[in-house]
């Protein structure tokens, strides 16, 4: 006994499902293109021809148009425009470098004429890097390393 009723629904239910997965596939192969019509992408409608493209090529596309579609926003662009706190043109770029250098020249002549003041207050001026001997010989004369240290480090204070 067989009932019609079920072989037609299963018939019917056979197809429901083929039209689902044939529509969720082609609904997948559309997100590209969505993204880049929401993001108002240049290149939208090549977007959507090659998703289609990329839907009879058995997906061999679709990562890349998915890359493609995200590569574009519409605040930045293509990610090469102009990012807040950088200069926005060459003009303005080579004035903030002046500026900067400006402001060196000062620190600079600033340091140097503490530095200035500083030497002639203290006597004979000290070298910047002692030899290597220098400090073995006064630890040999007797003094401890830690008050070595100690008085270097007022020195430089000062």
């Amino acid at each position: 006994m067989e009932d019609p009723f079920l072989n037609y629904f299963a018939l019917g239910l056979l197809f429901f499902v083929v039209i689902v997965l044939v529509y969720g596939i082609i609904a997948i192969h559309d997100i590209p293109a969505r993204i880049a019509h929401a993001r108002h992408h240049p290149h939208q409608d090549a977007i959507h021809a090659a998703g289609w493209i990329s839907l009879f090529m058995l997906h061999l596309l679709w990562p890349f148009l998915w890359i493609w579609a995200m590569m574009y926003r519409p605040d930045r662009g293509w990610g090469f425009g102009h990012k807040p706190g950088e200069p926005a043109s060459p003009q303005q770029a080579v004035a903030e470098l002046e500026e900067l250098r400006r402001r060196m020249a000062g620190i600079e002549a600033r340091l140097e004429s503490d530095d200035r003041i500083a030497r002639s207050s203290k006597g004979p001026p000290r070298p910047a890097i002692e030899p290597a001997g220098s400090s073995v010989s006064v630890v040999a004369d007797g003094a401890q390393a830690p008050e070595i240290a100690t008085a270097e480090s007022r020195s430089v204070r000062r």
